[in-house]
């Protein structure tokens, strides 16, 4: 396949294409933001696709400082957690990586949509261009190996 690229400005732009990038996957799903408040993890659409990558054994990693958002207002994702809470690991970002403001999704390290920083809608999808997603793997690898088990009092009893 060809690498495509697409900048985006909106959050509708946005969620299609993490939906576009959740559909691609097949083994391996990491996404990294600072409470995955407008990510829609909550929704009936994504909880459809995410279930669908988990039941074909994919793995999914997912890292964030705060989980009041999605505690809040994605039952459905906190279910999908219980659900299948041996592929589907939650983590909370240490003290030291709160400064972190971008945001990613990364599939199989070949897909990723970022957004520049978490309070803006800009940024850049790029499909079948693994070498556009390794910054952000090797960022994600590191934010992993600082963070902690557990995210979401409802799902992990912190």
């Amino acid at each position: 396949m060809e690498r495509q690229s697409f900048p985006f400005t909106t959050k509708a732009e946005f969620l299609q294409h993490v939906s576009r990038c959740i559909t691609r996957a097949e083994h391996k799903l990491t996404m990294f933001d600072p409470d995955f408040a407008i990510w829609e993890l909550g929704s009936s659409a994504t909880d459809t696709l995410l279930r669908h990558f988990l039941r074909a054994g994919g793995h999914l990693q997912l890292v964030a400082h705060d989980g009041h958002a999605v505690e809040r207002d994605a039952p459905r994702f906190l279910r999908l957690i219980k659900d299948y809470g041996h592929l589907v690991e939650v983590r909370r970002s240490s003290q030291q990586l709160r400064q972190l403001t971008d945001s990613f999704c990364i599939a199989d390290d070949r897909d990723i949509v970022r957004r520049f920083h978490a309070d803006h809608f800009r940024g850049e999808a790029v499909f079948d261009g693994p070498e556009d997603t390794q910054t952000s793997s090797d960022r994600f690898i590191t934010i992993w190996l600082e963070s902690t088990p557990g995210l979401f009092a409802n799902s992990t009893g912190l």
